[in-house]
């Protein structure tokens, strides 16, 4: 009796560490894989649009899947200098260097960032932020009269659909 408890403590054991494994697989390739494409977004979006609003809704994307060792960096005191030392630039450039957005990562409050990032409200909202980037890009696109499919436009859709990739990925494997 006692060998096949033991039988069936091993195999729940081993089934418990293949789903820890999974799930922190998952949230690896969420973390990495939605900061590459919620940056490359930012990036088009300086370069095409500049949509302060999209620039918003990625910046918190971005703080909801940063990878935690880069978050952990950008958290500490390099952080604090760095938050620092763009106020001062923004007080002399602040229509060249937005600094608001970046501050964001350094001064919110423990207790939200951890709910966020270590919950699955994290990535539901991450979901809705790529579904209003959807919307957004629609809007722009019905907006145009002459549709100019652009490397602008097909890095967009791109990237977004990588952003809930990504997202939908970690949702479905990670394990709550």
């Amino acid at each position: 009796m006692a060998s096949s408890f033991n039988v069936y403590n091993s195999t729940s054991l081993a089934v418990a560490e293949a789903i820890e494994s999974r799930s922190s697989t998952a949230r690896a390739s969420f973390q990495w894989g939605g900061t590459i494409f919620a940056i490359f977004l930012l990036i088009l979006n300086r370069v095409g649009r500049k949509s302060s609003l999209q620039t918003t809704l990625l910046v918190f994307y971005l703080l909801t899947s940063f990878p935690t060792v880069l978050f952990k960096v950008l958290r500490g005191q390099f952080g604090y200098w760095i938050a620092f030392l763009a106020i001062a630039v923004n007080l002399f450039f602040p229509e060249a260097f937005p600094v608001s957005r970046f501050i964001l990562f350094v001064i919110s409050p423990d207790r939200l960032v951890d709910g966020l990032r270590d919950s699955i409200a994290g990535a539901i909202f991450c979901l809705l932020i790529g579904i209003l980037s959807v919307i957004m890009e629609i809007r722009e696109i019905a907006g145009n009269r002459i549709l100019d499919c652009s490397f602008l436009c097909w890095g967009y859709c791109l990237a977004i659909s990588f952003l809930f990739f990504f997202t939908i990925k970690y949702l479905c494997l990670g394990t709550w």
